[in-house]
């Protein structure tokens, strides 16, 4: 049975098609530059990659690009559209309406259409893919995979933010938490790894990526995370600035006569590692950067180890304890300076990271850990896997659906 999962962007489209009876990916690829020419980028495994330009004014063409090379005889894997069972799609915010996976039908859609205004920049995007999908294949089950919905089991006292209680009525403005499929993937798999019943864990999740979050999980449920109403919130980022002062916002938006719009892309796309070193919102650059004596891309970086500490400090509190701290993303599972220097200091309550094998990672089998042999706390490298996520509630949902 295959599964194909999408994860649209504005201008983009990533997808994997998976055969579900053994969980392998048989091909993956990228629809780049929609709406302004068009390069589909694809990979069958055992075969000849496959890159060209084609016309894709909109994502339903994309995704008419997409069938056609998976049913390609020379770098396609299927042989007819019939054995795609039904597509899973990534969507960033589920707001207060879409809590968990669920099969597309026109109320889930308007449902979907409601959080434009809290997520505008993915939620249109999300649209314009299911829209090409549902078009181009019409009996085929359509799935949503919420992002959103892993933190839905916070607390109140932990997503409700000290604003007059009718905005959150109005505006649903409270702490949603973002990367929730990662999350789950990852705290299931060291839950695996610990081997203690679920009920009994405390985890705590660090997605590092260009941008990050982190989640504080008890007895397999998330309790607290930091990203909140958008992934702004949380630790400093590629170009989101984190957690700051609000007071900042008017204050600059007065002093620089910009507005909310403006104030809005300064916030995402001019702070973070960008704007504290100057040189980049790629953590690799400012790595390269610091090797070469730039004192402001040794600050970001500095940033970057501290609120992470800052974090995971906070949420050993309010987990009561901690078994085991896991890092995954394109930071948390490449860069070994980020997790040593984020844990040091950290002795004093049981967590210990082994040099070593924080280096060597890589050479060390499943399940990856990287803490000392007298650490009370486990310290686990676990590679993410949201698409497999994506793939298997579709299947489930498709499943009971049948």
């Amino acid at each position: 049975m295959y599964v194909l999962v999408i994860n649209a962007g504005s201008s983009s489209l990533k997808y994997q098609l998976f055969d579900m009876a053994n969980e392998v990916v048989l091909a993956k690829g990228l629809c780049d530059r929609i709406a302004i020419d068009g390069i589909l980028t694809h990979q069958t495994y055992g075969k000849e990659k496959y890159s060209k330009e084609i016309a894709m004014p909109n994502h339903t063409k994309a995704i008419q690009a997409v069938l056609k090379i998976l049913c390609d005889n020379e770098f396609g894997c299927i042989d007819d559209l019939s054995q795609i069972v039904a597509c899973g799609h990534r969507i960033v915010h589920g707001g207060e309406w879409l809590t968990k996976s669920v099969l597309v039908d026109e109320k889930v859609i308007g449902d979907l259409e409601k959080c434009r205004a809290i997520a505008p920049l993915h939620t249109g995007p999300h649209l314009m893919g299911l829209r090409g999908c549902m078009e181009n294949m019409p009996d085929t089950p359509q799935v949503l995979v919420i992002d959103t919905a892993f933190h839905q089991t916070m607390p109140a006292h932990a997503y409700f933010y000290p604003i007059p209680y009718e905005l959150y009525e109005k505006y649903k403005i409270r702490r949603y938490g973002f990367h929730g499929t990662s999350h789950r993937y990852v705290s299931a798999k060291a839950i695996e790894y610990l081997g203690k019943p679920a009920v009994d864990t405390k985890i705590i999740t660090c997605h590092l990526g260009n941008g990050s979050s982190i989640s504080a999980i008890k007895g397999g449920k998330v309790i607290d995370t930091s990203m909140g109403f958008t992934p702004l919130e949380g630790i400093i980022m590629g170009s989101r600035c984190g957690n700051i002062d609000p007071a900042i916002v008017p204050f600059l938006m007065e002093k620089e006569n910009i507005s909310a719009s403006e104030m809005g892309v300064w916030l995402n796309k001019k702070c973070g590692f960008l704007g504290v070193s100057g040189v980049s919102s790629d953590l690799r650059d400012i790595d390269t950067a610091i090797e070469e004596g730039n004192e402001r891309a040794k600050l970001a970086y500095e940033i970057l180890s501290y609120d992470i500490k800052k974090y995971i400090g906070t949420y050993m509190a309010v987990l009561g304890g901690l078994d085991a701290i896991v890092f995954t993303a394109g930071i948390g599972e490449n860069n070994k300076s980020v997790r040593f220097d984020s844990l040091q200091g950290l002795e004093s309550f049981g967590i210990k990271v082994d040099a070593n094998k924080n280096d060597n990672f890589r050479n060390i089998p499943d399940p990856v850990e990287i803490s000392a042999d007298d650490s009370k706390v486990k310290i686990y490298v676990i590679p993410t896997n949201e698409e497999l996520v994506i793939a298997r509630d579709t299947i489930e949902l498709v499943k009971n659906v049948k």
